[in-house]
């Protein structure tokens, strides 16, 4: 567990707020739909999901759709949002007790449960949003996989794609 790294989270979630400039360049890269589904998710994650952005764009990354994947990666939190200490639980036992986290994160988002359940299942949650809203079929699937491991170099658009936006969001 980095310390640095989730000081730097808990401050996002309790403090962050995107600024007109934020929403500017959301707007120059999301559909007016999407746009709409971005601002649906808590100030924290769209904080959170701007940073993933402006890393990758410093990376020189264009791909119009990874771009909208860094924006919408976190969006399936949306339908159930977790308070500040439900994601220091999250952290707190995927770090200490994984398998058993992983075991709580299958059901329904109800009940004590219900962060490792967000946590676990928001990425296709997120897809299944995106989709309804007319996102690209590859930043679907970029959201859909943004927390499977890739195993072996990647190959494919998609794989490199998907290893950047890992890589950054791990960062951020």
């Amino acid at each position: 567990m980095h310390i640095p790294y989730r000081v730097r989270q808990f401050w996002l979630a309790l403090f962050a707020a995107p600024t007109d400039q934020d929403l500017k360049l959301v707007q120059e890269i999301l559909s007016p739909s999407l746009t709409e589904l971005f601002l649906q998710m808590q100030p924290g994650e769209q904080a959170h999901s701007l940073q993933v952005l402006r890393r990758l764009m410093a990376l020189g990354e264009t791909n119009p759709d990874l771009l909208v994947a860094a924006l919408l990666h976190d969006v399936g939190k949306s339908l159930y949002p977790l308070h500040i200490w439900d994601r220091v639980l999250i952290v707190i036992a995927r770090a200490l007790i994984p398998q058993q986290a992983a075991r709580w994160g299958c059901g329904a988002p109800t009940g004590w449960k219900k962060a490792f359940v967000v946590a676990q299942q928001h990425p296709r949650w997120g897809a299944e949003l995106a989709a309804k809203h007319a996102a690209s079929p590859l930043a679907v699937r970029l959201i859909l996989r943004h927390q499977d491991p890739l195993t072996s170099e990647p190959v494919s658009l998609e794989d490199r794609l998907l290893r950047q936006l890992q890589s950054v969001d791990d960062q951020s």
